[in-house]
């Protein structure tokens, strides 16, 4: 214990273990701000003491068992216990909790529930999507505002304000810490799972900055993902999301070259792809097919499969991808889903008819500014020969991204 570096095994230790001390809270308090402020407070004891006595043997247990009994000298602080107890109408439970917190290590029963709710509520369809993601990335993940504001390239006031608004709206709003109903649930398993994969696609394809990927919180939203299927083992689509997720992040390390600039699919070293990444997304792309529902995450996971099954680009199923983007589009239709099929389709049975889907899409509104629309369309033209045209394509997709390295691909398939 002595040779470790207190402060980096703090650091370390908060950002494993802050996600269930501050589920553990908001159970006791059914307050998410309250609770991380709470959280924080045995942060800040254990950097105060840690240096000083050593790092306890077990340090996530510490900190838990700090932060409930800082959560019970609120509630005693509060005028009286009675008082206290009318507020929350909770007698039994907070005479439980006080009883848990003397006496348990912080292994405590309710870990499983505690995590799902406050991820439930983390990520409430009240909440705009910036601030879900915000908050999820604070209290699930750990990341510190600054840590936010980096990842999604914002100034560090507005990720605070993000993280504050969220917690506010939930606080104004009166949102229940706890598991939806489950008619509800759903719809609300929708919505975290669209968060997770929200963070995800960020770290895998970011859309601004000098960075072509932020490895980083593909991490954190693959930890989350597990977390999910750990917790709630029956739902296929969470399985699914997983498997999506393990089976593109094996592509990370071959997706840029020596210099940082990206590396697209078909010219990759698959020798680089993660093998264990790809085992693990397809061992959850069986677990989700082994409960019946095929949803759009599993939907998109069979697609990237039919990628991590092919030794090289020619070996790929295209014919099987572009049936699995047919139905992908009547399952979650969607501009963005029919680009993709248009890619598939192409590769499948020529560029001529992958260039017909493009180019029934070149109304849609929501691909307006979306750099990725003229990137596919000059890369069809330039394959049938219309070099003049696909360089114009190429052209208008540097213009529209805000990434550095992404601009620079486009901007040398033009020929500037």
């Amino acid at each position: 214990m002595t040779e470790r570096d207190p402060r980096r095994v703090v650091e370390a230790v908060w950002r494993i273990e802050s996600a269930r001390v501050i589920a553990a809270l908001a159970r006791m308090l059914h307050d998410v701000g309250l609770a991380e402020e709470l959280a924080q407070d045995a942060l800040v004891l254990a950097l105060e003491q840690w240096p000083r006595t050593g790092v306890p043997g077990n340090p996530g247990g510490w900190l838990m068992l700090t932060a409930k009994h800082r959560a019970l000298d609120l509630i005693r602080r509060r005028a009286t216990y009675e008082r206290k107890l009318e507020e929350v109408g909770r007698d039994m439970e907070i005479r439980q909790e006080a009883a848990e917190a003397e006496l348990d290590d912080a292994l405590d029963d309710h870990v499983g529930d505690d995590l799902l709710r406050l991820i439930f509520t983390t990520c409430h369809p009240v909440l705009p999507a910036e601030g879900r993601v915000a908050l999820t990335l604070r209290l699930l993940c750990g990341l510190t505002t600054e840590e936010i504001a980096r990842a999604f390239l914002v100034p560090e006031p507005t990720a605070g304000q993000r993280v504050f608004r969220a917690k506010r709206t939930l606080a104004d709003k009166r949102v229940p810490i706890e598991l939806p109903p489950a008619p509800e649930l759903p719809q609300r398993l929708a919505s975290v799972l669209e968060v997770v994969y929200l963070v995800f696609n960020e770290g895998y394809a970011a859309t601004a900055g000098d960075d072509w990927m932020r490895p980083s919180l593909c991490e954190e939203a693959l930890r989350l993902g597990r977390l999910l299927a750990a917790l709630m083992p029956g739902e296929a689509e969470v399985h699914g999301l997983v498997a999506l997720m393990e089976l593109q992040a094996s592509r990370i390390p071959a997706r840029t070259g020596a210099d940082g600039e990206p590396v697209l699919l078909l010219d990759q070293d698959r020798g680089r792809w993660d093998r264990l990444l790809v085992r693990r997304g397809l061992e959850a792309l069986e677990r989700a097919r082994a409960l019946g529902a095929f949803g759009p995450y599993c939907l998109q996971a069979a697609i990237a499969a039919c990628h991590a099954r092919a030794a090289a680009p020619e070996d790929t199923d295209w014919e099987r991808v572009a049936a699995l983007y047919r139905v992908l589009v009547h399952v979650a239709p969607s501009p963005v889903v029919e680009l993709n099929r248009a890619v598939a389709v192409a590769m499948a049975y020529g560029p001529e008819r992958g260039l017909e889907i493009v180019d029934g899409l070149l109304d849609e509104r929501a691909l307006k500014g979306y750099p990725q629309l003229p990137a596919v369309r000059g890369d069809l033209l330039d394959r049938l020969g219309r070099h003049d045209e696909a360089r114009a394509e190429f052209g208008r997709a540097a213009r529209l991204t805000r990434n550095a390295r992404e601009r620079a691909l486009f901007l040398s398939r033009a020929g500037g």
